[in-house]
């Protein structure tokens, strides 16, 4: 995984991001105008006198039109004011349209590569079990419903696009010309398309089968009857906070497209990256990481609000703490707009929590871990479970940084903005410059697999 970079000037500013925070404030506000709707739906029925239930909207399927709406409402800004659709990475040349003759057998080609790739995704998720149990069955149906419009869908938008794709012959293209004995197709595009649609097809169906939990949750909250109490509050927040990772999480998934410039650009090349990532989903994280697992954490645990409940100033205070941090890893899912995806490269988000840090959610998401679950306190007394742990929690953060190293691999790899990214907030980022100090004055430090960075003259 070691690659060697020519050496990068650090500026003054990191360079550009290539997502607007704006784009996720919309998401951000659509979300909570909905979920202000579905509270308030029995009031809205009386008002207009609506036919149908006269009940809260809490279901899957209010949950699934959430992240609907939250990805029509960012793709729309991002294509009416920000003019996305324009921009050279999107590698599209709208004003040279080619005849539709002749693009038609390079579209053929694509449309079967496509067609293929879902069919065997199709397969995979017919021989996982876990994909008929659970959770997972409000996915399976979602694309299932989808399916034959996906497929319909397939052939205008694929005609429509290569008419103005600069190089139509994209990853999709080589899969399909491998599977119909058509000359030109390359090994290397071949993997670029299985690894992109590898992730889509994984954590695509991931995202869809929790939206409904947290989203009902949030819905049917008592406010009055958890305000006053800070671990009944704390856990309400902390569910709104990843419902809202959820929603625009699992948009990003599905919003792969040109148009938005938001097409998976490549993805994670390296093994160890993948093996780190999957590795904390289901189901791989159920013989992991689970209570269950190899390297379980919580063995005679009790929550914060359990050790802190004598002491309700402290009790706040924890609770404010954690809701802080719940907040900077859902902000760090917001700041994508609609790109979030693991294991990807999709362009160079610089603003929002990555000027502080090259790995918010990843950090955010273990402090909240250790505050939350305070592995050192255990029910039972004993000072073994308090080891095994606060070891364990240990090494599920040693995961999350072997999952940051190998990202940060791979972007490096990739773009010459993120490099200057990169070097930029070893000296300049808040939080991650402190961190390589603090690690320099110890000889600890080692940078990871990436350029040389210099200061610029």
């Amino acid at each position: 995984m070691s690659v060697k970079h020519e050496p990068v000037a650090i500026g003054a500013r990191p360079p550009a991001s290539d997502v607007s925070p704006r784009v996720g404030l919309v998401g951000l506000a659509t979300l909570f105008g909905w979920i202000l709707v579905c509270r308030n739906w029995p009031a809205i029925v009386d008002a207009f006198a609506l036919p149908g239930p006269h009940e809260r909207l809490a279901g899957p399927y209010a949950a699934l039109l959430s992240m609907v709406l939250v990805g029509l409402a960012m793709a729309a800004w991002s294509v009416l004011v920000e003019k996305v659709h324009r921009r050279p990475t999107t590698g599209i040349a709208w004003d040279d349209p080619r005849p539709l003759a002749g693009v038609v057998e390079i579209s053929v080609t694509k449309i079967a590569g496509l067609w293929a790739t879902w069919a065997a995704i199709a397969c995979l998720y017919c021989l996982g079990r876990w994909y008929w149990d659970g959770q997972y069955l409000f996915a399976m149906e979602v694309f299932k419903a989808a399916a034959i419009p996906l497929v319909a869908l397939s052939i205008p938008y694929v005609l429509w696009l290569d008419r103005c794709l600069v190089e139509p012959r994209d990853s999709a293209w080589h899969f399909g010309a491998l599977l119909i004995g058509r000359d030109g197709w390359s090994a290397a595009e071949v993997k670029k398309h299985w690894r992109a649609w590898i992730i889509k097809g994984f954590f695509g169906a991931f995202m869809i089968s929790i939206l409904p939990g947290g989203f009902a949750n949030v819905v049917n909250a008592d406010i009055p009857a958890i305000i006053h109490n800070p671990g009944w509050l704390g856990g309400s927040l902390f569910e709104l906070l990843f419902v809202i990772d959820v929603q625009i999480g699992a948009v990003g998934y599905l919003l792969t497209l040109r148009p938005f410039d938001a097409q998976i650009r490549s993805g994670n090349p390296f093994l160890a990256g993948w093996l780190a990532a999957l590795m904390c989903y289901p189901p791989f994280v159920y013989g992991i990481i689970s209570n269950d697992g190899v390297i379980g954490y919580e063995y005679n645990t009790a929550d914060w609000a359990f050790w802190f409940q004598w002491h309700q100033a402290l009790m706040w205070a924890w609770m404010v703490l954690l809701a802080l941090l719940t907040a900077f890893y859902a902000w760090a899912t917001v700041a994508f707009g609609i790109r979030f995806s693991n294991l990807t490269y999709r362009g160079v988000i610089t603003n929002g929590p990555y000027r502080f840090t090259r790995h918010p959610a990843y950090l955010s998401k273990n402090l909240f871990w250790w505050g939350s679950t305070l592995p050192f306190f255990v029910t039972s007394h004993s000072l073994v479970d308090a080891v095994r742990n606060t070891f364990f929690l240990g090494c599920v953060s040693a995961i999350y940084y072997w999952r940051a190293r190998t990202e940060e691999a791979h972007l490096l790899g990739e773009d010459a903005k993120y490099r200057e990214y990169h070097a930029w907030m070893a000296e300049h980022g808040l939080i991650t410059s402190r961190m390589r100090k603090a690690f320099s004055r110890v000889g600890r430090w080692r940078r990871p697999a990436g350029p040389l960075l210099q200061p610029a003259e």
